[in-house]
C-alpha cells in the first residue's frame, strides 16, 4: 500500500483534477526538509499569510512538528480526502508533507466581498447604515455585535451534493422554540439537491413544501443585522446563506410584514402613527379600484355627497380593461426602469409616467380618473417593503376587479373571502406562532402591539 501522503496526493490531484482549471493551484514547497505540497484555489488564499506560513515550514525542525504545531489560529489536522476537498473548494489551503500520515487544513481565505451598507430596500431615517453581504461569515459577525449573548447559537449546515453550500441557522437557547429548531435543523440536513441556485429563494421551496400557487409569502426576508438581532431576541429563528445578502426570519406572520423597522426608531407615538398609516395604504393597494369600480357600476348605490367619484367624461375603452391594461403598464415600467442604467433611471420614470399617462387621456382611451386611482394604488404598493407582499396584493386585485366586472357584488365579496382563506390556509415553517399570529392562536397582548407601538 501507498504512503498515505502520496494517496492524499493523488486522490486531490484526481478529483479536483489538477492543471484542467486554471485557478486550483499546487505549489511544491520544502518543509523540514522534505517535500511538501500546498493546495489552494487562487482568488481565496491570501498571499500575506501563506508568505507568512512558508517561512515557518522551511525552519520547522521535523515535518510532524511543523503539521500538527502549525502558528495560526484556524488549523485543522485530518487525513479525511472528503474533509479535505471540500475545504479547498471552500476557500481554504491544504499542506501535505511527505512522511506525514495526516494533512494540515488551514482557513487562510479571504472572500471578495463589497463593502458593508445600508440596503437599498430597507432604508431608515434613523438607525444603523449597515447591511447584510453575501459573505457569511461577516454577517454572523454583525449580529454577533449587536448580541453579546453565550446562549445564542449559529449552527452551520451544508446543502447541495455540487454546491455546498453553507447554511446558518442562528437562535437563542433557551428564547426560541426548541421544537421549531429541531425541526428546521432536520428539514435543512434532508435537502436533496444539486445546487442552492437561486439562493435562499431555492432554500425555501425546499423548506415549505405544497401550495406553490398561494401568492402570499412564506417567509419573511430582512438586509439589515439590527432587525435580524431583534427579531432574536423576541424568540425567532434567522436562516442565513452563504451568497445571500439577506436573513430568512422563521417563524412569519402576515402581521410581521406590516412593521418595519424605522417604527421603532421614534417615540411610541410617531412610531404608532407610521404603522397605521402602512396598514392603511395596504388596504387601500388591495380593495381602492375594486371598490371604486363595483360603486361606479351601480350609480344608485352612491349618496348624493359620493357622485364625484364618478367617470366624468366617458372614455373609448371600457373602465375595466382600462384598469386591468393600467395594471400591466406599471408593471412595465417597473420592468423597464430596472434595465435602465441607474444615471438615467429616475428621469425614465418620472417621464414615461407622465408622457403615457398623459397621452392616453388626451386621446380619449383612458379617463383621468383610471389614471388617478391607479396613481394611487402603485405608490401605496411601494409602501410595502416585501416584494412577495406587494405582488400577492396585486394579483388578488387584478382578479377581484375581473370577479366583479363579471359577477358584480358577489364576485367582490367571494374574491375578499377567498383572500382571507388564502391567507389562512398558507403554508410556512411554523413554530409557535402560525401565520395568523397574534389572531390565531389569540394573543390579545401580541395583538395590540401589531397596531401599537408602546416600546
Amino acid at each position: 500500500m501507498r504512503e498515505k501522503h502520496v494517496f492524499l496526493c493523488h486522490e486531490i490531484e484526481k478529483r479536483l483534477r489538477i492543471g484542467e482549471s486554471y485557478d486550483i493551484l499546487r505549489h511544491d514547497i520544502t518543509v523540514a526538509g522534505k517535500k511538501g505540497t500546498l493546495y489552494f484555489i487562487d482568488g481565496f488564499a491570501k498571499d500575506s499569510i501563506l508568505n507568512k506560513l512558508e517561512e515557518y515550514f522551511v525552519t520547522a525542525a521535523t515535518p510532524e512538528e511543523c503539521i500538527r504545531n502549525i502558528p495560526y489560529i484556524e488549523v485543522d489536522v485530518t487525513d479525511d480526502v472528503d474533509v479535505l476537498i471540500s475545504g479547498i473548494l471552500s476557500g481554504q489551503s491544504v499542506l501535505i508533507v511527505e512522511g506525514v500520515d495526516s494533512a494540515a487544513l488551514m482557513d487562510t481565505r479571504e472572500y471578495p466581498s463589497r463593502s458593508i451598507k445600508e440596503p437599498e430596500n430597507d432604508r431608515v431615517l434613523r438607525g444603523p447604515r449597515e447591511g447584510f453581504t453575501e459573505t457569511l461569515v461577516f454577517n454572523t459577525a454583525l449580529i454577533r455585535r449587536r448580541i453579546r449573548d453565550p446562549m445564542l447559537t449559529m449552527s452551520i449546515h451544508t446543502v447541495g451534493k455540487k454546491s455546498r453550500t453553507d447554511i446558518v441557522v442562528a437562535y437563542i437557547k433557551g428564547i426560541a422554540d426548541d421544537k421549531l429548531v429541531r425541526k428546521l435543523e432536520t428539514k435543512i440536513d434532508l435537502i436533496e439537491t444539486d445546487a442552492l441556485s437561486m439562493g435562499q429563494q431555492s432554500l425555501e421551496e425546499c423548506l415549505v413544501k405544497g401550495a406553490k400557487w398561494n401568492p402570499f409569502p412564506k417567509t419573511r426576508y430582512t438586509e439589515r443585522p439590527d432587525a435580524a438581532a431583534a427579531m432574536l431576541v423576541e424568540g425567532s429563528v434567522i436562516v442565513m446563506c452563504d451568497c445571500y445578502p439577506a436573513a430568512m426570519i422563521l417563524p412569519t406572520s402576515i402581521f410581521d410584514f406590516l412593521q418595519e423597522s424605522d417604527d421603532f426608531y421614534f417615540p411610541p407615538l410617531v412610531g404608532t402613527y407610521l404603522r397605521l398609516t402602512r396598514m392603511l395604504v395596504f388596504a387601500l393597494a388591495l380593495f381602492l379600484t375594486p371598490t371604486w369600480y363595483l360603486l361606479i357600476s351601480n350609480r344608485d348605490w352612491l349618496p348624493p355627497g359620493l357622485k364625484f367619484i364618478l367617470v366624468g367624461e366617458p372614455a373609448a375603452v371600457p373602465v375595466l380593461i382600462q384598469l386591468l391594461l393600467a395594471e400591466f403598464a406599471i408593471d412595465g415600467l417597473k420592468l423597464a426602469s430596472l434595465n435602465t442604467p441607474s444615471m438615467l433611471n429616475s428621469s425614465f420614470s418620472v417621464v414615461g409616467a407622465l408622457i403615457l399617462g398623459d397621452f392616453a387621456v388626451q386621446t380619449g382611451w383612458f379617463s383621468a380618473e383610471v389614471i388617478l386611482y391607479m396613481a394611487v394604488v402603485a405608490i401605496a404598493n411601494f409602501t410595502q417593503q416585501s416584494y412577495e407582499l406587494g405582488y400577492a396584493c396585486k394579483f388578488m386585485r387584478i382578479i377581484s376587479l375581473i370577479a366583479t366586472g363579471i359577477f358584480g357584488i358577489y364576485g367582490y365579496a367571494a374574491v375578499f373571502m377567498f383572500t382571507i382563506l388564502l391567507i389562512a390556509s398558507n403554508k410556512t415553517v411554523d413554530g409557535m406562532r402560525r401565520y395568523l399570529y397574534p389572531l390565531i392562536p389569540f394573543n390579545a397582548r401580541a395583538l395590540k402591539h401589531v397596531f401599537i407601538k408602546d416600546k
